[in-house]
C-alpha cells in the first residue's frame, strides 16, 4: 500500500499555475478528497498533511525545498516514519504524456526530471512508484525550460484538471495496496473522443 503521497511543485505564488505544479494540482485535489488539510512541517521541509486508512497513518506531502532538491523533504519524511521506498508515490509533470492524460509505474530512470533526480539521489533507489501527469512537450528541447515554467493554454490546464479528476478514483486502490488495478484506472483514464457530428436531418 502507498503510504506516502508525494506531489511535487515549487513553492510561491508566482509557480503556482505553471506546468511543474502539476504535482501539487493533483495532491491537493486529494487533500480535499481525504479531508486532510496540510501544515507546514519544518523537519520535513513541506507541507504535510495526515490521515489513516484501516488502521495505517498516510501521509500527503508538498516539498518546498523548490523541485531540485525534492528528495530532501522525501527522504526526511520516510526516514523519520520508516515509509519504504515502494510504498511511496510521487504525483509529478510529464513531459512525454498529452495534456489529458497519466501514467503509473514503479521504478525508472528520471528522463531529466530534475526532482525525481533528487529523490533518486536521496532514497538512494528509483524503486518508487510514481504517477506521471501529462503536460506535452513543447516540440524542442531547448524550450523545456520554460514549458515546464509557463501557464498552460486554458484548454491544455482543462485537460489536465480533467485527467487529475479522473486518477483521483485511483487513490482508494492506491492506499489498499491493490496497484493493479489503480493501474488499470489511471491508464484508462483518458479523455473522451470528441463525438462525431450528426448530419442534419433534411
Amino acid at each position: 500500500m502507498i503510504k506516502l503521497f508525494v506531489g511535487l511543485g515549487n513553492p510561491g505564488p508566482e509557480y503556482e499555475n505553471t506546468r511543474h505544479n502539476a504535482g501539487f494540482w493533483w495532491i491537493d485535489a486529494v487533500a480535499q478528497d481525504l479531508k486532510a488539510p496540510f501544515h507546514a512541517e519544518r523537519s520535513y521541509h513541506g507541507l504535510v498533511a495526515k490521515t489513516s486508512f484501516q488502521g495505517h497513518q498516510v501521509w500527503l506531502l508538498k516539498p518546498q525545498t523548490f523541485m531540485n532538491v525534492s528528495g530532501k523533504s522525501v527522504r526526511a519524511l520516510a526516514q523519520f516514519f520508516k515509509v519504504t521506498s515502494e510504498e511511496i508515490l510521487v504525483v509529478h509533470d510529464e513531459l512525454d504524456i498529452a495534456p489529458g492524460e497519466a501514467k503509473i509505474k514503479l521504478g525508472g530512470g528520471h528522463a531529466g526530471h530534475n526532482g525525481l533526480r533528487d529523490i533518486h539521489a536521496q532514497l538512494g533507489t528509483d524503486q518508487y512508484w510514481r504517477l506521471r501527469i501529462g503536460i506535452g512537450h513543447p516540440g524542442v528541447k531547448e524550450e523545456v525550460a520554460n514549458w515546464v515554467l509557463k501557464k498552460p493554454a486554458p484548454d491544455q490546464r482543462n485537460a489536465i484538471e480533467d485527467c487529475i479528476s479522473r486518477a483521483r478514483s485511483a487513490v482508494p486502490f492506491l492506499l489498499s495496496g491493490d496497484m493493479v488495478k489503480a493501474t488499470q484506472l489511471v491508464h484508462t483514464a483518458k479523455p473522451p473522443r470528441p463525438k462525431t457530428p450528426r448530419p442534419e436531418a433534411e
